[in-house]
This record gives structure tokens, C-alpha cells and sequence, in this order.
């Protein structure tokens, strides 16, 4: 019977979707407010007020827009292969895509979490998952670049992640997908889900000055799925707070299976438990995984991929104190957490009804015992004991969550495709407007902070439809601004998106932008085939491989002629750009690579490596656009048969040097 009626419930959901989807709500353009214009209108040759960092989804890159005038301002690659700038075709950036898998060149970026100091951001960092290859990247707001890249063992997906602590002591990972632990004894039946496939929580610990990152500790939990997590803060700061979903732990036909259950849970760690466990030696040494750390270095511009093997895993089951259950209806998507810390917000995506936790509330209940029972060994607090009350009747799938920093809270709404905005004590909704269309995350500047910038809202918006104009099957996702500076919320802005957004967080520039590196200085370039100007300019042979060690600055190359390349030869092209002035890149590219172009910044090397296919004469020139005279920033290459007697030669204008 509890099938039955869960699939009636669905049919309804799916139908009010559909509707949703294929019907255009009346009024889509007296929507937006009369004077969205000049409140969107950024002048040229003026700055936005904020940087907003966007996941990029199944691009698996991070892009950065401008706000609130919606300009793409970058696409910063980080788990997928970049031909335009070089990401992951450069000999420096190749380990930057290794896994213990070997090199993955694609993944599925989801979250972002700015750096956090005192539970504000602090500019120095950006952190984004990969949900497909579980693994978390840091981002360098110096050089708006990915500075490192971590793989995580014993997780399959990594979606409830990287969310941080409020001084960023840790990065933190949730497993999507239950799985047996890693090692020898992993290939089990899937049937025996219930038995033996577990949950991984990953506490990655950062270095404060450096930003690099590495795995404190794992706590293993029961097979269930994590789906998004946040920290504590403020009155809940050393907890850390998971919604999970399919607590029926089926394996198949999730859509049914996994959604039976009235209730599943949010989970709260206890992680400053978890360090005096592990202080005390609770932990257990595991040596049977394998996982990749890759570290890009700024200094020598070139990167490196570390194999490790060992984690430290605290069982949740086992250890008194550490992790606790609080039923949370229905399929709980997001879990957010406002900016007291004392509120939890579970958003259930199948639930007709916002349950709000109070974190004093929660601690009373562990404190009094005050438990229903034990899921596979963790307690589980009773529902009403930890609750603060129900938003009634707010919408149609509530997904997520962000705050204003004036004791409201807003929600996104799959399926009735709108926003809404309540009060965090007295639950009472106070407006609501329309996306277009489904909504899926939303975004607050500083919305997960102790002080959020309570001037905007973005919605990400998961349909399209007839917002812009027809690119044929495929359209840009849409992102849409609203102004929240007074009661009513009012739109202001649509703007496209790259790839799907899911997650996005900003921040006010001047955080950020004075921070930001104009050059790399010739004088501090450590690459091992840097050439400090012109007269280093050279070309070696060591066997089959050929190093050209080339310079650019406008408008040519030194050298730019190049003799004596053989037919089974690997040429490796270090390309130095050695302007010094800001916004002065220059790009390389040569005819019959089969990998992407170069682009070097001021004071950068960067190689390129060619295996020519065939003899000839093969142009090489300049791919960035650096000056009138940029058609001319060109040269050539001989590539001659193998055991040619053409001797290895190179020049610039008429002088040639040959080796």
C-alpha cells in the first residue's frame, strides 16, 4: 500500500512538473521590475560590486561572473581538458588531470565554497568538487587558476561537498553513492548493499597559509546516500551537518526504491569529537587505498601528481558521541545551516513542508537521550525533540536554502519553479516570486556567512525554455537576478550560464581584486627550461628529443626558424613570454599538433609538446591577438626523414646557429 500511494504521489509531482515545464506562466515579462535596467547597469569601464563564482556542471569548469551585470568575466578549467588555455595539453598542467584511475579528463563540477575566515569569506581561495571522479580542487584567487587537486578514496560520486568549516580547518566530502570500502575485498555482489556497502565522510584538512590539502580523516557510516552538507557556525561551529537519502538502501529503481521511506535523516558529526578520537589513537590506519594529490606550483609553473596510499577512518557506529541521526522528511535535498548557526533547515524535495532544527534544541535531546532509536548503530534523536517548527505549506520541491542576514530565509522551489521567502523564527512566509524555469540551487552573496549581503538573489535555473533565443535543441541554462534590498523580491536580470550551474557563491570585490596577479616576474620564473630573454633562446637535442627553449614578446619569436627536426622525434616547445606588462598573453601553436594551443602569461613558461606525423615545413604562429603586427608573429620548422643528414639549426632573422 505504502507503494501504491508513494506512486500516486509521484504521478501528481510529475504532472504539476510537466506543467510547469511545457507552459509558459502568464505575465513572464510584466515580471520583472520597471526599473531593472538601472539597477542592473554597470558603466563602462566600471567594475561590478561582486565576483560570483559559478559551477560549471558537466563542463567541469568554474566561471566567473560579474554581478549584478551578469558578464562572463572567465572560465577557469579545472577537471576538464581546456584547448583554449592550454589546461591539461601543456606539459605542466597534464598531472594536474591524474587520478588513480590514470588521467580522466572530464568531470562533473557541482559545489563552491569560498574560503572562510570567522565565518567570512576572505578571498584567498575557492573550492570545487568532482562528483563524477570523487575529488576536491582548490582555485587560487591570486591567479584565478586551480592550485591543486585532491583525489578521495573509498567514495563513489562526491556530491555533498567541498563544503568548509568556518575557518576553513576543513574541506569536507560526503560520498553520493555508497560503496564497499576500497581494496581487495570491494568486488561483492550488489545485492549485498545492505551488508557491506558504506558511507564515507572525508575531512580534508588545509593549510592556512599555503591552502594545500590533505586528508585528516575519514569517518565510515552506514550505506546510505549523502546528498549536500554544510558546516556549523557560531553557536554550532565543531558540528557538521549531511542530508542523506536512501535510507531503504535499495539498489536499483532508486526513483521507487530509494523513496518509500516518510522520513530519511540530516546527520550531525560531531568533528571536534572526531579530533580527540583521533588524538586518542580511536583511529584506524588503513593502507589499501590509492588516490591521486596534484599540486600546481606557481614559482616553477609546472605541476605535480603524487600517488598516495593510506587513510586514517573513525567508524561511526563504533565511537561514542560522534555522529547522530535527526529524522528529516522527505528525500532531504539541501541541508543549510543560517547564520546564528542555531537554525538546520531541511529541504525535502518529495516533502509539502520546510522543517527548521534547532540546534539547542538537538544538543538538549542527545544530552536527555531523547532517541527513537539506533540506525545501524547511531542514535536517532526524535524528530520533534530537535525541531524548531515546520514552514506549512511554502511550495512545491524545495531544494535549497540561503539566508539575507535579516532573520529570513529564501528557498528554491523545483517544482511549483519559484522562490520563497520566510521568517527563520516565526516560520511565516512573507513573498514569493517566479523563476523560469524549475529552479534548482540559488545564491545569496555571503548567504552561508554570519553576514550575508542581503542585496541580491540568483536563482539557477535547470529549464529554459523560451527565455532566450533558440541555439536548437540545446539551450543555456538561465540564471536570474532578483533584487531582495527590500520586502518584495523583484526581477531584475536574466543572464546564460555556462554548461549546467548547480551551486554558485560570491563575493564583494574588493576582497578579491586588489589581490589580483597582473604578471609573473621574469626574475622569479624557477620552470627548469625557462629562457631569461632572447639570448637563451636555443634549441637542444638529447636523442629523439628536441627542446626548443623560444621566447615571445611582440611581435615575433626568437627563434623562428628551426632546421634539423627528424621524423620520429618528440619536439617539447618551452615558450617563455617575456613581456612585462599586465594583459599581454601570448599564445603557440604549430600545424599537425594533436593537442591544444599554449597560452603564456606575462613572465610564464609553458611547453608544448609535437610528434611530427610526416616531413615538411610546418608554420608555427602566435595565437593570441598582441599587436598590429600579430599576423607577422610567425615562424617554421623542417621536419626532415629519419637519420637526415639536415643539421640541427635555429635562428632569428638572418643569423643561425647550428648544433
Amino acid at each position: 500500500m505504502k507503494t501504491k500511494n508513494f506512486l500516486v504521489s509521484a504521478a501528481i509531482v510529475l504532472a504539476v512538473t510537466m506543467g510547469f515545464q511545457a507552459c509558459k506562466p502568464k505575465g513572464t515579462q510584466s515580471a520583472v521590475s520597471g526599473n531593472a535596467a538601472e539597477k542592473t547597469y554597470v558603466a563602462p569601464g566600471q567594475y561590478d560590486e561582486f565576483y560570483s563564482f559559478v559551477s560549471g556542471g558537466f563542463s567541469g569548469q568554474l566561471s566567473v561572473y560579474g554581478l549584478p551585470s551578469g558578464r562572463l568575466l572567465r572560465v577557469i578549467p579545472v577537471f576538464s581538458l581546456d584547448p583554449e588555455k592550454g589546461w591539461g595539453f601543456s606539459e605542466e598542467t597534464k598531472p594536474m588531470l591524474e587520478t588513480s584511475h590514470g588521467s580522466v579528463p572530464w568531470d562533473d563540477l557541482h559545489h563552491v565554497q569560498l574560503s572562510k575566515t570567522d565565518g567570512e569569506y576572505d578571498g584567498k581561495w575557492v573550492f570545487v568538487n568532482a562528483n563524477n571522479t570523487p575529488r576536491i580542487a582548490r582555485v587560487d584567487l591570486t591567479t584565478f587558476r586551480t592550485a591543486e587537486i585532491l583525489e578521495l578514496p573509498n567514495s563513489g560520486g562526491n556530491h555533498s561537498s567541498p563544503f568548509i568549516t568556518q575557518n576553513t580547518e576543513y574541506v569536507v566530502a560526503g560520498t553520493r553513492f555508497s560503496v564497499p570500502p576500497d581494496g581487495e575485498k570491494s568486488d561483492m555482489s550488489i545485492e549485498k548493499f545492505k551488508e557491506n556497502f558504506k558511507g564515507t565522510l572525508s575531512f580534508v584538512r588545509v593549510n592556512k597559509e599555503s591552502g594545500n590539502m590533505d586528508i585528516a580523516f575519514q569517518i565510515e557510516t552506514p550505506g546510505v546516500n549523502y546528498d549536500l552538507s554544510r558546516a556549523g557556525k557560531e553557536a554550532s561551529h565543531g558540528w557538521f551537518f549531511f542530508s542523506t537519502y536512501n535510507t531503504e538502501q535499495a539498489n536499483t529503481l532508486q526513483e521507487v526504491n530509494a523513496s518509500k521511506n516518510d522520513k530519511d535523516f540530516i546527520l550531525a558529526v560531531n568533528w571536534k569529537k572526531a579530533e580527540e578520537y583521533l588524538k586518542a589513537g580511536k583511529g584506524k590506519k588503513v593502507s589499501n587505498v590509492k588516490y591521486a594529490h596534484n599540486v600546481y606550483d606557481e614559482h616553477s609553473h609546472t605541476s605535480k601528481s603524487t600517488i598516495k596510499n593510506e587513510v586514517i577512518v573513525l567508524n561511526s557506529a563504533e565511537l561514542e558521541g560522534l555522529c547522530y541521526y535527526i529524522p528529516c522528511p522527505k528525500s532531504p535535498h539541501g541541508v543549510d545551516i543560517d547564520p546564528t548557526g542555531e537554525y538546520i533547515v531541511g529541504s525535502g524535495k518529495l516533502a509539502a513542508l520546510i522543517p527548521v532544527f534547532s540546534f539547542t534544541k538537538m544538543q538538549k535531546a542527545i544530552k536527555d537521550k531523547a532517541f527513537e532509536g539506533t540506525f545501524e548503530g547511531i542514535p536517532v534523536i526524535k524528530y520533534e525533540a530537535a525541531l524548531h517548527g515546520e514552514v506549512q505549506k511554502p511550495g512545491l520541491g524545495p531544494l535549497h536554502t540561503e539566508f539575507d542576514g535579516k532573520g529570513n530565509a529564501i528557498t528554491s522551489f523545483f517544482v511549483s519553479s519559484e522562490l520563497v521567502k520566510w521568517n527563520i523564527k516565526d516560520l511565516k512566509v512573507l513573498d514569493r516570486v517566479p523563476t523560469y524555469y524549475s529552479v534548482g540551487h540559488l545564491m545569496i552573496p555571503g548567504g552561508d556567512t554570519k553576514s550575508p549581503d542581503s542585496k541580491y538573489v540568483v536563482a539557477f535555473n535547470k529549464i529554459t525554455k523560451d527565455r532566450f533565443l533558440p541555439t536548437g535543441p540545446e539551450l543555456a541554462h538561465s540564471a536570474q537576478l532578483y533584487d531582495i534590498s527590500g520586502d518584495k523580491m523583484q526581477l531584475i536580470l536574466d543572464f546564460p550560464t555556462i554548461g549546467e550551474p548547480h551551486y554558485a557563491q560570491a563575493v564583494r570585490a574588493e576582497k578579491v581584486k586588489d589581490k589580483s596577479l597582473k604578471i609573473y616576474k621574469l626574475e622569479a620564473n624557477k620552470h627548469p627550461h625557462f629562457a631569461n630573454g632572447e639570448a637563451e633562446a636555443r634549441v637542444e637535442r638529447k636523442g629523439n628529443k628536441v627542446h626548443v627553449y623560444l621566447t615571445t614578446i611582440r611581435s615575433h619569436f626568437t627563434p623562428d626558424k628551426i632546421e634539423g627536426v627528424q621524423l620520429g622525434d618528440e619536439v617539447y616547445f618551452h615558450v617563455t613570454n617575456i613581456e612585462q606588462d599586465w594583459d599581454m598573453p601570448h599564445g603557440f601553436a604549430i600545424k599537425g599538433a594533436n593537442n591544444g594551443e599554449l597560452l603564456v602569461m606575462p613572465g610564464e613558461t609553458q611547453t608544448l609538446k609535437w610528434v611530427p606525423d610526416r616531413i615538411g615545413i610546418f608554420p608555427m604562429y602566435c595565437t593570441d591577438f598582441c599587436s598590429a603586427l600579430h599576423q607577422e608573429m610567425a615562424g617554421y620548422v623542417r621536419v626532415s626523414p629519419k637519420g637526415s643528414n639536415v643539421p640541427l639549426s635555429f635562428g632569428t632573422g638572418d643569423k643561425m646557429t647550428t648544433k
